[in-house]
């Protein structure tokens, strides 16, 4: 069994959802330490003036998990989140085609923490507009110990899986043959290699690393290709 193991993240770029498609089950790890203004509360967009932040407020507490914090200031970060959104790509040719989904999660519904309206994005958007078919689960739900690369060791044990797709910035700490000598083949995503889409306003560069809503605006139901469906023609 192939598995992923990664933080929620806001909104994330097409990488992460490469990664998904990529196994059979992908766990959120969200009961490690939260870092403050990372990929976890914030991501980017593209508009017509260049990128833009959009950034969750949740306060400035470092001593808490990732599944620990609250979202603050109630109702009005996601209406600015909602406009600003609707700003950058209300001319895009398949907004429309997504309008609903922002409306529910902006407008329509109210989140308490960061972890549930980030698993909520992720997995709506690789289930219904994505096609992708792996499981979810919470890393809570399975038996870890240790800390730091041997809580992910012990954790990647009792999922049972024999194959873990890592993102390749955690070369920096893990024990690769630790996890190979224990039935564990470690490969590490290889993000390079994207297709070029259309991003509609005519800026100097295109930019791969926003928010997968860039490309779902851009490209609509053409979006699996320009993650992972391109590779199939090489």
């Amino acid at each position: 069994m192939k598995a992923a193991v990664l933080q929620s993240n806001y909104i994330p770029w097409k990488g992460y959802f490469d990664i998904i498609h990529d196994v059979d089950l992908f766990v959120f790890y969200d009961e490690v330490q939260y870092t403050k203004n990372d990929w976890r509360n914030r991501n980017r967009i593209r508009t017509e003036h260049g990128l833009k932040w959009l950034t969750i407020p949740c306060g400035y507490d470092l001593n808490r998990k990732i599944c620990e914090v609250k979202i603050k200031n109630g109702f009005s970060w996601q209406a600015d989140h909602y406009n600003q959104i609707v700003s950058a790509y209300q001319k895009a040719p398949f907004f429309t085609k997504y309008k609903g989904l922002l409306e529910f999660v902006y407008l329509e519904h109210t989140w308490e923490y960061l972890w549930q309206l980030n698993r909520y994005l992720i997995e709506a958007i690789s289930k219904e507009y994505l096609g992708i078919q792996t499981m979810f689960k919470d890393s809570r739900e399975f038996v870890s110990q240790g800390t730091k690369d041997e809580k992910l060791f012990s954790l990647l044990q009792n999922i049972g899986c024999d194959i873990y797709i890592s993102g390749p910035a955690a070369k920096n700490y893990m024990n690769v043959q630790m996890y190979r000598d224990n039935g564990i083949n470690v490969i590490w995503k290889d993000y390079s290699g994207y297709p070029q889409y259309n991003q509609g306003y005519k800026l100097e560069t295109f930019e791969h690393g926003v928010s997968i809503l860039d490309l779902l605006f851009y490209t609509g139901e053409d979006a699996p290709y320009y993650i992972w469906g391109w590779r199939d023609s090489l």
